[in-house]
């Protein structure tokens, strides 16, 4: 018996000396690809229960996520926002490199929870009710801010972070550095570079950065040279007191 246990032991020290170079490297791959592991802990087998807890450690996390988004799209239909913010926050967990699930939760939060809190004819406090509309709102930004973690190479992120910020915080400042962030990533669209510098106008204190910014952009030529564009870089140019000489000599009238 003691040498069937000393045996058994000596296995597992073997067993184990061979895994963790072996983990290490798979670890080492994981970030380099930055693809943040996802964490298969007792709080997952609390949130999937132990089947698909089971099923997650067997390699099926794509499958069970797509079902826990159905799931969670029936809790939407019957608005119920906190089972469906849990079932999001599990679905993310399981599939955190898929850019739709974080995007998607996103909007879900901040703009349909946000605006049906606002609604909300049970809740007769204003004030309470401004509460929740905050606090889902501040859960669309989490789950934004969580799936640009886990996908820094990518900027479709960094874009529904800065409409956020915007549409839904009025924080120009910050939302100018968000639409900068996706403008730097190859093939961000064209209007993430316009967009920053409408939301640098709005952030007191960098009107000339704003102003530099868009004048560089509408020195690249027609293509950027929208009426959006050259509207903020004439407001810009009165309220920084650009010389007549130096101003754009675009024809494209002032709206009015």
């Amino acid at each position: 018996m003691i040498l069937r246990k000393a045996a058994a032991v000596a296995l597992l020290a073997a067993f184990g000396a061979a895994v963790i170079p072996l983990q290490t490297l798979i670890q080492s791959e994981a970030r380099a690809a930055h693809f943040q592991k996802t964490s298969l802990d007792i709080g997952l087998r609390e949130k999937v229960g132990q089947s698909g807890f089971l099923a997650a450690l067997s390699g099926f996390r794509s499958p069970i996520a797509a079902l826990l988004w159905i799931e969670a799209h029936s809790a939407w239909e019957r608005t119920e926002w906190g089972r469906m913010a849990g079932l999001f926050d599990t679905v993310t967990t399981l599939q955190p490199r898929s850019i739709p699930y974080w995007d998607l939760s996103a909007w879900h939060m901040a703009w349909n929870a946000s605006v049906a809190a606002m609604q909300n004819e049970k809740q007769p406090s204003e004030a309470l009710r401004l509460r929740a509309q905050r606090a889902y709102i501040q859960l669309g930004k989490d789950f934004l801010e969580r799936g640009i973690k886990n996908n820094p190479d990518r900027h479709q992120l960094h874009l529904a972070l800065a409409v956020l910020l915007r549409d839904k915080l009025s924080d120009h400042c910050a939302a100018a550095g968000e639409f900068l962030k996706a403008a730097s990533f190859p093939g961000a669209p064209p209007y993430a570079a316009r967009f920053a510098g409408y939301e640098m106008a709005k952030c007191p204190g960098r009107e000339r950065e704003a102003y530099d910014h868009l004048r560089r952009l509408y020195e690249q030529g027609e293509k950027q040279r929208l009426p959006s564009l050259i509207n903020v870089l004439r407001d810009l140019e009165n309220r920084l007191d650009i010389p007549a000489g130096a101003r754009i000599q675009d024809a494209t009238p002032d709206p009015t």
